[in-house]
């Protein structure tokens, strides 16, 4: 059981972050195309979603290892 729950947390950790990655660099560079001026501002935002969102993934990796290890 502990391992397949691992599986599930690490499939889900890896690809909800990929897809929330996508759509914050799509939203981002349509974002800039519309305001070039703001384009600094929305860059830094974009980069610290992207650090947030990869930090979710990252904790899940762990969830996984440690429900992986019971």
């Amino acid at each position: 059981m502990g391992t397949y729950a691992a599986a599930l947390a690490i499939t889900l950790g890896v690809l909800m972050p990929a897809f929330a990655i996508g759509r914050i660099g799509s939203k981002a560079v349509e974002s800039m195309a519309r305001q070039p001026e703001a384009a600094s501002k929305i860059q830094l935002s974009m980069i610290l979603a992207c650090a947030f969102a990869e930090g979710l993934g990252i904790f899940s990796f762990v969830i996984a290892i440690l429900l992986s290890s019971k």
